[in-house]
C-alpha cells in the first residue's frame, strides 16, 4: 500500500464523526417524501459476519444513501433477530445464560457493521430478545387470540363480536372461519354452556388456538422442529432423530388468509420465482370432499379430491399412517405389519416423505364402499399420504395419478381405465384434455364438464360437497425450548387464558436449559417465584417460534422507544410499507409469508393502514466460499498431496483456508491445528509441496472456508470492500469469493485520491472552468450512475466510476466543479473517502446533506463530428465539421480539402459516399 491515501485514518475519522454527530438519525418530516430501506436483520451468531453477509447490506446502504441525496427522508435501521436455537445449545453446553452470549455476539456484529461504514440509524436498534420488544410480540399474540376471521367481510374481527353472535343465533349460520367438524349449536345451547365449554368451543374459531397437531418431535433437541429444520429424518442441527408425534400445540390460523396471501402477491414487486414458491406453498385447488363408508361400520373415510371427475376410477384408498381410523379398522391379521410400518414412518419428517419417491405401504384388511358403484374398495396405509394435508386420506385413481399408478403396479392392484382412447398400461394419464369413459353418467364428457356434474351429483346424494382447498396448513406456533418469546398465557385446569393487556411475561431463570425429566419444556423448571407474572394453576411453558419476532420487526423500527403501543398510528401512517427490502430467497415460505400474514391481520384490526409489508424486494445471491481439502489415506493418519491422491484410497477432509496459500498447505500449521493431526505424516508432490484440492461451495464455519471482512477492511479499507463486493457481479447472482481482483478496486480509490493531491500529498484542485470534455465525462457518468442505481444494477456502477477517473486523469482535470459532483456520485459506494474529499473541498457539513448532481443532456450533445475520410476504403485523414451539417454540405467541405486533392492525384472521383455523423468514403 502506498502512503498517498491513508484509508485507515480516514475511515476511523469519519466513523467517529458520524457516531458523535448522529449523522444518520432520522425523524418523520411531513415536508419530505419518505423512503424506507431495510435489510433482513441478522441472527447474531458467535462466528460474526463473513464476507457474504454484507453483500445485501452494502447494496441497501448504497440505495439508502442515494435516495437521501435525491431528497428523500430515508429510514434505514438495523437490529438483531436475537432469539435462536444455536445460542440455546451454547447455553446448554456451557451453562452461560443465552442473554450473555447474545450480548457478546451483538457487540461483535455491531463493531463489524460499524467498520464497513453503514448509514444505519442506530438509535432505532431493536433486538427480538429484548423484553421491551417481545412484550409487543406477546401483545400481537393476544390480539390474534382475541380475534376470529369473518368469511363474509373477508377480514379478522374481535372474538367478542362472534360471542355476541353466538348468544343471539348460535353458530348454525355463522360465516366465521373454524376447524373442520366443529359442532353445531343453537343460541340456547351456547348460553347454557359452562365457561370451560365456551372457551373450548372458541378455540375452533380463534386465530391463535390450542389443538392436537402432528409435529416433528426431536428428542435430542427436546423440541418441535419446522419441516425445513429436518432432513432425511434427522434434525439439521445436531443430526438427532426426528419422529412424528401428536402434541397439544399453539397454532395460528394462517389458512383463513390463504386466498388473500395469493391475491396480495399481485400488489408487490417481487421476483416471479418467489411469488411462484409462495403460490405453490399455499396450493389453492378446487375440488370436492367425498365420504366413503367403511364396510360393516358406521365410520366414514373423508377425502378431498381435485379430480372428482375421476371418481369412477377409484379402486383402493390410502390413509396416512397417523390417520385416526387406522388402529380402529386394521384387522388382526394385518395388525403387526401395520404397526411396524407406522413405527418406521414416524422417523421421517413430512418433507422427507414428500421427497421420497420409493413405493411402500400396507393393507389394513379393511374395505370402504364406493359411493356411486357400491363396490368394495381396499383401504391401505402409505407414507406418501400426510395426516396434516387435506383429510389425511386419498381416493386412489391409478389410471389418472402417477403416484397411485406406481402404488397399484407395485402391489399388483387393478387399474381401472376411465379415459377415452388412452392407454394406461405403461403410465398414468394426468392430462385433463381427455374425455371421461367407463364412468356411468360422466362418460363422454370433457374433464371440466365432468367435474361440475360429479360435484353436483355428490352434493345431491349427500355424501360430499364441492370446495376450494389449500395445501397451506395452520402455522404451528409452539416450541419446547428456553430461548424464545414466552407466551402471555396461563391455565386454569386445562383451559388457557390470556393475560390482561398491561401484563407481559419475561423469561424466568431456570437451573438448566433442558427439558424436565418428564419431558416438559425448560420453562417448566421455573418455580412460581421465578415468574414475573404468575396466574391460574400454571403458566404456559412452551415458547414462540423464531419467526414470531421477525414477523413484525419492520414496524417497530418506526417507533422503537414507544412504551405505550407497538407502533403509533401516525408513525406507521408516515413510514408505511418498506419500499426496498433486501434479503435471502430461502425465507420465501417462512419469514416472508408470516410477515405478510401478520401485516394483513394488523391491517384488518385497524392498527396499521396497509396490508403488505414489503413493496419491492430483491433477493441477493450468495457469496460462495472456496474450500480447501486435504486427502487422508484410509485407516491411517497419512495425508497425500492432491496430485497423488489417485494412487491411494483417500477420504477428502475440509481444511482451514488460513493454512493454505495458492493451494499449498502450511503443513506445520495444519499439524498444530488439532491434537489428532499432531503426528500426521505427509506424502508431498515432486516439488516437495503438499497441494490441496479445492471446491466452490457455501461459506460456512463447518467447511473452514469463511473469509471475514475484518482483515480485508484492515488491509484495504471499508470503501474498497464495499466497492469490491458490488463489483463481483449482479446482486441477485451466486458468485464465488475471490480476492484476486480486490487490488484493482483499491487502486481505483488511490488513483482518485492522487487526482486531487500533489506529489507531497497536498490537496490540490483548480478553480478553472471545466472543458467540454470534462463536462462530457462527468455528465455521462451522472446519467449512467443514476440509471444503473435506479434499476439496482450496482455492479456496473463501479466500472463506470473507474472509467470516469481514468478519463479525468487523462484530461488532467481536477476542477472543483467536476470533482465535487463526482465525489457526490461516489459517496453512496465509498462514503469515507467521499466525506474526506468533500471536507477538503471546503464544505462544512456532511456530504449526506448535499444533493445528487443533476444530469444535463446538453453536455452529451455533439456539436462537432470528426469524420474519417477514406479513399477506396482506406482511411487517409479526419476532418472536423459542425454536427448539424447536411449530407451535401459535408461532401462539399471534404472535396475542397487540400488532402482530398492530394490523394485524388488529379482524378475525378467515381462516387462520394457520406454516412452522416459517421464516415466519408471516396471511390476513385
Amino acid at each position: 500500500m502506498g502512503m498517498d491515501y491513508n484509508f485507515n485514518d480516514v475511515e476511523k475519522k469519519w466513523q467517529t464523526y458520524w457516531r458523535e454527530n448522529e449523522t444518520y438519525k432520522v425523524l418523520e418530516d411531513a415536508n419530505k417524501e419518505k423512503y424506507y430501506v431495510l435489510d433482513m436483520f441478522p441472527y447474531p451468531s458467535g462466528a460474526g459476519l463473513h464476507v457474504g453477509h454484507p453483500l445485501g447490506y452494502i447494496a441497501s446502504d448504497i440505495f439508502a444513501r442515494y435516495k437521501k441525496l435525491k431528497g428523500f427522508n430515508v429510514l434505514h435501521p438495523m437490529g438483531y433477530d436475537s432469539f435462536g436455537l444455536p445460542t440455546e445449545q451454547y447455553a446448554i453446553q456451557t451453562g452461560i445464560h443465552p442473554a450473555i452470549a447474545t450480548k457478546d455476539n451483538t457487540d461483535r456484529y455491531r463493531k463489524q457493521l460499524d467498520q464497513i461504514g453503514f448509514s444505519y440509524d442506530w438509535s432505532r436498534e431493536i433486538q427480538t430478545s429484548d423484553p421491551n420488544y417481545y412484550k409487543w410480540t406477546q401483545w400481537i399474540f393476544k390480539q390474534l387470540f382475541n380475534s376470529c376471521y369473518c368469511n363474509v367481510e373477508n377480514k379478522a374481527m374481535p372474538i367478542s363480536d362472534l360471542v355476541d353472535y353466538f348468544e343471539k343465533k348460535g353458530n348454525l349460520t355463522s360465516e366465521a372461519a373454524c376447524d373442520d367438524n366443529t359442532l353445531k349449536f343453537t343460541a340456547e345451547q351456547w348460553n347454557n354452556f359452562l365457561e370451560v365449554e365456551k372457551e373450548k368451543m372458541l378455540l375452533n374459531y380463534r386465530l391463535a388456538f390450542l389443538s392436537d397437531t402432528w409435529v416433528n418431535w426431536c428428542e435430542g433437541l427436546g423440541t418441535v422442529l419446522a419441516n425445513d429444520e429436518v432432513k432425511d429424518g434427522l434434525s439439521e442441527r445436531g443430526g438427532f432423530p426426528v419422529e412424528q408425534k401428536l402434541m397439544k400445540q399453539w397454532s395460528l390460523r394462517i389458512t383463513a388468509y390463504a386466498d388473500r396471501l395469493i391475491s396480495g402477491l399481485d400488489a408487490v414487486d417481487w421476483s416471479d420465482s418467489i411469488k411462484e414458491i409462495q403460490k405453490n406453498w399455499i396450493g389453492k385447488s378446487k375440488g370436492a370432499f367425498v365420504s366413503f363408508k367403511l364396510e360393516n361400520s358406521e365410520d366414514k373415510i373423508e377425502v378431498f379430491t381435485t379430480r372428482p371427475d375421476t371418481i369412477f376410477g377409484v379402486n383402493f384408498m390410502v390413509l396416512a399412517p397417523e390417520h385416526e381410523l387406522v388402529n380402529k379398522i386394521t384387522t388382526s391379521v394385518q395388525k403387526n405389519g401395520v404397526e411396524a410400518y407406522i413405527n418406521t414412518t414416524k422417523l421421517k419428517s413430512e418433507r422427507d416423505r414428500q421427497a421420497d419417491k420409493s413405493v411402500s405401504g400396507v393393507f389394513t384388511g379393511a374395505y370402504a364402499i364406493h359411493p356411486f358403484t357400491g363396490k368394495k374398495v381396499q383401504v391401505w396405509i402409505g407414507n406418501y399420504v400426510l395426516a396434516s394435508y387435506g383429510t389425511g386420506a386419498v381416493m386412489a385413481v391409478p389410471c389418472g395419478d402417477q403416484r397411485d399408478w406406481d402404488f397399484a403396479t407395485h402391489f399388483g392392484l387393478e387399474i381401472i381405465n376411465i379415459f377415452e382412447g388412452v392407454d394406461v398400461s405403461e403410465i398414468a394419464n394426468e392430462d385433463k384434455n381427455v374425455n371421461i369413459a367407463n364412468s356411468d353418467f360422466l362418460s363422454g364428457l370433457s374433464s371440466e364438464k365432468a367435474m361440475h356434474l360429479a360435484i353436483q351429483k355428490i352434493e345431491e346424494e349427500s355424501f360430499g360437497k364441492g370446495k376450494i382447498n389449500y395445501r397451506l396448513r395452520d402455522a404451528i406456533f409452539s416450541r419446547q425450548r428456553y430461548w424464545g418469546e414466552p407466551f402471555p398465557v396461563y391455565y386454569k385446569g386445562e383451559t388457557a387464558y390470556i393475560l390482561e393487556d398491561d401484563k407481559h411475561v419475561t423469561l424466568p431463570l431456570v437451573d438448566k436449559y433442558l427439558p424436565t425429566s418428564t419431558g416438559e419444556p425448560p420453562l417448566a423448571r421455573a418455580k412460581k417465584e421465578d415468574w414475573n407474572v404468575f396466574e391460574g394453576d400454571r403458566m404456559e411453558t412452551n415458547i414462540m417460534p423464531g419467526w414470531a419476532g421477525s414477523s413484525w420487526y419492520f414496524l417497530r423500527y418506526m417507533d422503537p422507544k414507544n412504551d405505550e403501543e407497538f407502533c403509533a398510528k401516525e408513525k406507521s401512517d408516515y413510514w408505511r410499507q418498506v419500499d426496498l427490502y433486501i434479503g435471502g430467497a430461502e425465507h420465501a415460505v417462512g419469514h416472508l409469508l408470516y410477515s405478510r400474514f401478520w401485516t394483513k391481520f394488523l391491517y384488518d384490526r385497524g392498527f396499521i393502514s396497509f396490508d403488505e409489508p414489503f413493496k419491492k424486494m430483491i433477493n441477493q445471491g450468495m457469496i460462495l466460499g472456496r474450500s480447501s481439502f486435504v486427502y487422508r489415506i484410509k485407516n491411517t493418519n497419512t495425508f497425500v498431496s492432491f496430485d497423488k491422491r489417485k494412487e491411494h484410497k483417500t477420504t477428502p477432509l475440509h481444511v482451514d483456508i488460513n493454512f493454505v496459500d495458492n493451494d499449498v498447505l502450511d503443513v506445520e500449521a495444519f499439524k498444530n491445528w488439532r491434537e489428532e493431526y499432531k503426528d500426521a505424516e505427509f506424502i508431498l508432490n515432486d516439488d516437495g509441496k503438499y497441494l490441496c484440492g479445492h471446491e466452490v461451495e457455501k461459506m460456512s464455519k463447518s467447511k473452514y472456508n469463511v473469509q471475514t471482512p475484518d482483515n480485508l477492511v484492515e488491509d484495504f479499507g471499508a470503501d474498497t470492500l464495499r466497492l469490491y463486493e458490488m463489483f463481483l457481479g449482479p446482486l441477485e447472482q451466486f458468485k464465488p469469493w475471490d480476492v484476486k481482483g480486490i487490488n484493482g478496486v483499491h487502486n481505483f480509490l488511490r488513483k482518485f485520491w492522487r487526482l486531487v493531491h500533489d506529489g507531497e500529498n497536498n490537496f490540490l484542485v483548480s478553480d478553472e472552468k471545466p472543458t467540454k470534455e470534462n463536462y462530457k465525462t462527468l455528465h455521462k457518468t451522472i446519467k449512467k450512475v443514476e440509471e444503473e442505481i435506479e434499476r439496482y444494477s450496482f455492479n456496473t456502477v463501479v466500472s463506470t466510476f473507474m472509467i470516469c477517473v481514468n478519463e479525468l486523469t487523462e484530461q488532467k482535470c481536477n476542477s472543483i466543479e467536476i470533482i465535487s459532483d463526482f465525489t457526490l456520485l461516489l459517496s453512496s459506494y465509498a462514503p469515507h473517502i467521499a466525506e474526506e474529499i468533500w471536507q477538503k473541498l471546503g464544505n462544512k457539513t456532511s456530504i449526506t446533506t448535499a444533493n445528487f448532481p443533476e444530469f444535463n443532456t446538453s453536455y452529451l450533445v455533439e456539436n462537432e463530428i470528426n469524420y474519417p475520410v477514406s479513399f477506396n476504403g482506406k482511411t487517409r485523414f479526419t476532418i472536423t465539421l459542425p454536427a448539424e451539417m447536411k449530407k451535401d454540405e459535408v461532401e462539399v467541405e471534404v472535396m475542397k480539402h487540400e488532402k482530398t486533392t492530394h490523394y485524388l492525384e488529379g482524378k475525378t472521383p467515381k462516387k462520394v459516399i457520406v454516412v452522416p455523423k459517421r464516415i466519408v468514403n471516396i471511390v476513385s
